[in-house]
């Protein structure tokens, strides 16, 4: 067995669930202060993503994870050159979870506002961001090969381009309509009406972004014939949100969004093929799959502990969507007000005292 090429693929498939999963929680996030109309309805979209957004995010810790251990050559290169990007990425997730954990802390609108414009922030920079890297990885990043090892030469702005700024405004455009169309499926009421008539204007939106950046990477980038299959998938599959989104049917549209994102990560992946990360400086200097892989041994343990836990973590993510299957309705009450302001700053007053 090909265990390198196995790990690409496995690599490839968590990615996939990450995007998948986290892009309504991103979604959701980038909708919050934009969307909600009062403290009503941002309580419940939160609540459509509170027992899920922190188990969507293992399938991140899983991905560099994987990544860490099998292709450890791959994973050097790509944080060295994605250093600042990443990190802005990370500071925005811990500023998100913050907000979600913080917000209902204390009971004073002004201080759940602060949160929720941090909640909302920290949704979309991860949003574009992750849409920029993976165009480099598309496009190439400016890598040479000295002394035997792969170093990126290019500096920050080497990463930005027009195709992967077109990268980012499409994870946006595709996550922002996989928000509003999760938001349409979970709740009821008035505020499903409004997200299923955002997610209609939004789907025809993310399937002309989607679909200018899928066609620019195929023709200037990929070198195989195959990935016209994910692209032609992607754009039937983008179609199909419109039709269902504009005819309301909110559990067609969430799964065809779904099936899009999978179509852009075999796309992605498949263009970088039999490469991790393409040089666009020289072809010869690409870092190839098995150049960055690390020992059979390695691999081969790894597989193992894989086959005994993926289907665990899959069993109880799939348990915990369907115990929380339930709408939501934007109504008063459902949540912890937290403490009143004049009770914090009583307790400012007493430890400061001491």
């Amino acid at each position: 067995m090909d265990l390198p090429l196995l790990w690409f693929l496995l690599i490839a498939v968590l990615w996939t669930g990450y995007l998948v999963l986290e892009g309504f929680d991103f979604g959701v996030g980038m909708l919050l202060r934009p969307f909600a109309r009062d403290e009503n309805e941002r309580r419940a979209m939160l609540r459509t993503i509170g027992p899920v957004w922190d188990g969507n995010e293992v399938w991140l810790l899983t991905a560099g994870g994987a990544t860490f251990a099998a292709f450890p050559e791959w994973y050097a290169t790509m944080f060295s050159g994605f250093y600042l990007p990443l990190l802005l990425i990370l500071f925005a997730l811990i500023i998100r979870i913050v907000a979600i954990e913080w917000r209902a802390k204390i009971d004073d609108p002004r201080w759940r506002g602060r949160w929720d414009w941090a909640h909302t922030v920290g949704a979309w920079i991860p949003a574009v961001l992750w849409g920029v890297a993976f165009a480099n990885l598309v496009q190439g990043m400016e890598i040479e090969v000295v002394d035997g090892n792969h170093q990126l030469v290019g500096g920050f702005f080497s990463l930005i381009t027009p195709f992967t700024l077109l990268g980012g405004v499409m994870t946006a455009t595709v996550f922002l309509t996989h928000g509003a169309v999760f938001l349409a499926l979970k709740t009821d009421g008035e505020i499903r009406h409004r997200a299923g008539a955002l997610a209609a204007r939004l789907s025809v939106l993310s399937l002309v972004v989607a679909g200018v950046w899928a066609v620019w990477a195929q023709l200037a980038f990929s070198a195989h014939a195959l990935t016209w299959v994910p692209l032609v998938v992607a754009a039937v599959a983008l179609v199909g949100v419109v039709v269902a989104a504009r005819e309301r049917r909110e559990g067609w549209a969430f799964v065809l969004n779904a099936v899009a994102i999978v179509a852009a990560v075999v796309l992605i992946f498949g263009t970088m093929y039999p490469n991790v990360m393409p040089s666009s400086l020289d072809p010869a200097w690409s870092l190839s799959i098995d150049q960055a892989a690390s020992t059979d041994a390695t691999l081969t343990v790894m597989s193992i502990v894989a086959l005994f836990f993926v289907p665990v973590v899959l069993a109880y993510q799939g348990w915990t969507y369907w115990v929380f299957r339930k709408r939501i309705v934007a109504a008063p009450g459902g949540g912890d007000d937290g403490l009143h302001p004049t009770d914090v700053r009583a307790f400012e007053s007493t430890t400061g005292a001491h």
